[in-house]
């Protein structure tokens, strides 16, 4: 599959027009479904029709013009920039911008978005398709957002506040070590001295002038494009655009839009980096292109893109083998051809994440695989398997073309305007993979990384924890580790690939009784071993199906000591694979197969989740039955998951945050008798039976006659009763009677401050929560969620906009039927430390208005628009009822309260949200505050 674009479309050609495409060098055509244009001052436009979601459309606004293009006392000020035109333009003063979109249900942040790279800034604008003032202030937007942009000085210097607090949430370990190394990966390049956050220091003190001109000099037309696809009529849109954008003109004497590479070197540059509060280890090979990129357009660029990622599908199947291994040299390594750091350059790049103290065995491990590919090459097995599920990802979305979400081909558009990427139809493509990909052979694959691997142009990183005891690699073992020169290498050796999931005979049960819910369109089947399978019928995609099966039990029925020493092996026990295959097994069997199903054994519930296409859903149904019945014991491939997860948790407690989250648990939980940590320490890990944990999981899985299957898709009556009683009657029935079991777990009542000193960046972080028993009230719960978002839009006006004291702010509470009946809701948000306390006694200012006055309408009116927006795209997908079925079995209630959603939303009152802020956000009340090392007293 070409990955770097997955384009979308409906056409078929002819047979006669698809002879010429054995011409290499032929242009690859656009999309005919999408409308291209550009306006005389230069402005690009996309236009596509696709009523998927209903009455949406999603607008975006791409400018050509990055952090790359600043001066050096322009420093972060292109994304200053995307700041300031959401802070207030021409038609909609300082503030109304937000509060306009949210009033029509545009949630900003989650819909309303933007972003600021090395190369380009990208504003995102989804808003209703079926009212016309709507629609046309949508446009009003985008124009005020290319010229409209209110510069005021005041304006400007309010916003200095929430940009630096955006600033800090990036300080860090990886910031630290990253600043460190890029100078070395980006040699001599602009881009290692153009990261788009720009400097604390220039952010502060920067001239007003400095930004406006670079509003001036980059935001024009002839680096524009305007996006439009959605449910709209296209000739409409595009006189919309005319008449917003057309007017325009570009600055006289413009500045030229230069581009700008990374210079080759012929040194190879090593970089090892180190800090205290550094969370993992990881090496990194880079192999830097000697030329810049250029964009793929015809047939010949899509056939060598089809060998490339041929060649990258192979070697990382070869190094996930590693990775299930009982002692893997790593936690996760790939290998790719792709871009770095902005347009200016690609590289072929091997990657690991590792253990401490296996950075040099992993480096090692990645240049003998490089080499074992440079050498000796690939085996047909392997080319005819990544072929084969290329082309099955291809049929999978040919298959759904008609059916894709409008935001599904933006980025495609974007891609074609700012890089020149051909946008061919799916159809097309699917028919080239199809006509291509056969004529590929092992020593087109094989040739790819003979040009890769030099000694010019090389970069290599080592980023990883500094703590004593662990010696840090040296250039030289570096170098050492990555010269194979004297290893002895051998070629590959395929395994055969086995037949099937099922080893033993099956004896197929009966669907004893089928009825229909003609409310929610589901139909129920009982099979003859008590078990029950569910499923809706939906046209929403034509090749998905989505799954999930649930039973009451889960590891609350444990005591305490077998708790904690199944806790953390349960979830791995189903990597020991089933029907004798283990993991690299199973993963060459499914190649091609599009399914994925995934069990577990929870607090409450055990159960499954997955996914398949229509023609894979057999191989779904085969897997369940398999871990049902025919689960592997494999300790070695427990010790493997085992020590990948020691390697990846071992320095989790460096970084701050987490210590944080982890000091505020313990605080909150750590008098529980059954508590324990939620991130597992090495002697946590050790102290774990796999037996138990196995013995677990077989004996949830010992009894179908309680489950409960549920299936959402494009499937079929004949389909399900065939697979149910082939697979799922079939299954053990012990006719247990189970239910969930409360084991007595409860927060710390009272009101509370605890406040963690950790880590030396000039940073804070709070947390207030609150928790405790109730019962269970579906209006209250819906007041609750309410009440989260009435009050982030609160906090986001008074701690961001008023106070510039914080970057983002969120709140968000719920009430909970199992395993007893609870509510929660907290209140969180990083900033200054200087400021926390400041701001929490805002916080607590803005919790009290509310219980003392109520919300106000207008904000009121915004969460019931957001929830709208959000529930009617809902409708038309199938995670949202599969959630339904699964939501009703957890909480034990009638499915059919979703269809009541609209009507409880209407219903909803500022005297609802009042009551529950009221009777919930007064008492165990926990502050918890995060601050650096030098701010202990």
């Amino acid at each position: 599959m070409n990955f770097k674009k997955i384009t979308l479309g409906l056409l078929i050609l002819p047979a006669s027009i698809w002879a010429q495409v054995a011409d290499l060098n032929q242009k690859i055509p656009n999309d005919p479904d999408v409308r291209i244009g550009k306006l005389d001052n230069g402005l690009t436009y996309y236009i596509r029709k696709n009523a998927k979601p209903e009455k949406k459309v999603d607008l975006r606004m791409v400018l050509n013009a990055g952090s790359i293009l600043e001066t050096d006392k322009q420093l972060g000020l292109a994304h200053f920039m995307e700041h300031m035109v959401f802070n207030g333009t021409k038609t909609f003063p300082k503030n109304e911008l937000i509060s306009y979109l949210q009033s029509i249900g545009v949630k900003f942040g989650q819909h309303l978005n933007a972003y600021t790279n090395f190369d380009e800034t990208v504003y995102f604008l989804p808003i209703p398709s079926d009212d016309p003032v709507k629609l046309d202030k949508g446009f009003q937007i985008l124009e005020d957002w290319a010229f409209n942009a209110n510069l005021e000085g005041k304006d400007i210097d309010d916003e200095r506040g929430v940009v630096i607090e955006e600033y800090r949430t990036r300080l860090g370990a990886n910031e630290r070590m990253m600043k460190n190394f890029l100078p070395k990966m980006l040699h001599n390049s602009l881009y290692a001295k153009r990261l788009p956050i720009g400097t604390k220091e220039n952010l502060e003190t920067f001239k007003h002038e400095e930004i406006r001109q670079f509003y001036k000099d980059w935001y024009r037309p002839n680096l524009m494009a305007i996006i439009v696809v959605g449910d709209i009529d296209v000739n409409e849109m595009e006189g919309k655009i005319k008449s917003h954008f057309g007017k325009y003109k570009n600055p006289v004497n413009a500045k030229e839009r230069k581009t700008f590479d990374i210079p080759n070197h012929k040194e190879t540059f090593v970089s090892i980096n180190t800090d205290k509060e550094a969370t993992s280890s990881n090496v990194e090979i880079y192999y830097k292109d000697q030329g810049t990129p250029k964009p793929s357009t015809t047939v010949g660029d899509y056939k060598a893109d089809f060998i490339d990622n041929l060649f990258s599908s192979m070697i990382n199947a070869r190094l996930e083998e590693y990775t299930n291994s009982p002692t893997p040299p790593f936690v996760y390594g790939y290998s790719f051809h792709g871009g770095l750091l902005g347009r200016g350059k690609e590289a072929f790049q091997s990657r690991a994440m590792t253990a401490e103290d296996k950075q040099l065995e992993a480096l090692r491990v990645l240049a003998i695989e490089n080499e074992r590919a440079r050498k000796f090459g690939f085996t047909q097995s392997e080319l005819d398997r990544a072929k084969t599920e290329t082309l099955a990802y291809y049929e999978k979305a040919y298959n759904d073309r008609d059916k894709n979400n409008s935001s599904r081909y933006l980025g495609i558009y974007q891609n074609h305007f700012l890089e020149g990427e051909a946008m061919p139809s799916i159809s097309y493509e699917y028919n080239l993979a199809k006509e291509l990909l056969p004529t590929i052979t092992l020593k087109d694959v094989n040739n790819v990384i003979q040009s890769y691997i030099k000694d010019e142009n090389r970069v290599i990183i080592l980023t990883g924890p500094e703590k004593e005891g662990l010696k840090t690699p040296t250039e030289k073992d570096v170098l050492a580790a990555l010269d194979v020169s004297k290893v002895e290498i051998t070629p590959y050796e395929d395994a055969v690939v086995a037949e099937s999931l099922i080893r033993n005979e099956i004896k197929p049960g009966k669907v004893t009784n089928t009825t229909k819910n003609d409310k929610l369109g589901t139909t129920t089947l009982t099979l003859s071993n008590g078990a029950k399978v569910t499923y809706k019928k939906t046209d929403f995609k034509n090749d998905e199906i989505l799954f999930g099966a649930r039973s009451f039990g889960g590891s609350n029925l444990l005591d305490n000591n077998t708790f904690k020493r199944t806790q953390h092996a349960s979830s791995s026990v189903p990597q020991a694979g089933i029907a004798g295959m283990d993991q690299n097994a199973l993963t060459k069997f499914n190649t091609g197969k599009l399914y994925r199903v995934s069990p577990f054994v929870g607090g409450v519930t055990e159960g499954f989740s997955g996914n398949a296409t229509p023609k894979d859903l057999e191989f779904l149904f085969q897997s369940v039955h398999a871990y049902f019945t025919d689960l592997n014991y494999d300790e070695k491939a427990f010790e493997s998951e085992k020590n990948k997860m020691k390697s990846y948790l071992a320095n989790m407690m460096a970084m701050p945050e987490v210590f944080f989250q982890i000091e505020v648990s313990d605080f909150m939980y750590g008098h529980n008798a059954r508590y324990s940590s939620p991130i597992p320490t090495e002697k946590d890990w050790d102290n774990t039976d796999y037996k138990k944990a196995y013995d677990l999981f077989k004996e949830r899985f010992a009894d179908a006659s309680d489950f409960e299957f549920y299936f959402v898709g494009n499937v079929t009556d004949e389909q399900m009763k065939m697979f149910s009683e082939k697979y799922l009657a079939s299954l053990p029935a012990l006719n247990r009677k189970e239910t969930f079991k409360d084991t007595g777990m409860r927060g710390k009542t009272g009101v509370h401050k605890k406040e963690v000193f950790k880590g030396n960046d000039d940073k804070a972080s709070v947390r207030i929560s609150y928790a405790g028993e109730t019962t269970y009230s579906a209006k209250e719960n819906l007041a609750m969620q309410a009440l989260g978002e009435i009050l982030t839009i609160k906090l986001i006006e008074e701690l961001r906009e008023k106070e510039g004291g914080v970057y983002g702010a969120g709140a968000q509470g719920s009430l909970s039927k199992l395993p007893y009946g609870s509510y929660n809701f907290s209140i969180s948000y990083p900033t200054n430390p200087a400021d926390a306390d400041k701001l929490i006694e805002l916080t607590l200012k803005e919790v009290e208005k509310i219980q003392q006055n109520g919300p106000e309408a207008a904000d009121l009116v915004k969460f019931k628009e957001g929830e709208m927006t959000d529930y009617t795209k809902s409708l038309k997908e199938n995670s949202y009822w599969l959630n339904v079925m699964l939501r009703a079995f957890n909480e034990q209630e009638n499915p059919e309260k979703a269809l009541d959603f609209e009507k409880n939303l209407n219903a909803l009152t500022a005297k609802d949200v009042q009551d529950v802020a009221k009777k919930y956000l007064t008492k165990n009340r926990i502050i918890a505050v995060l601050k650096p090392e030098t701010a202990k007293k």
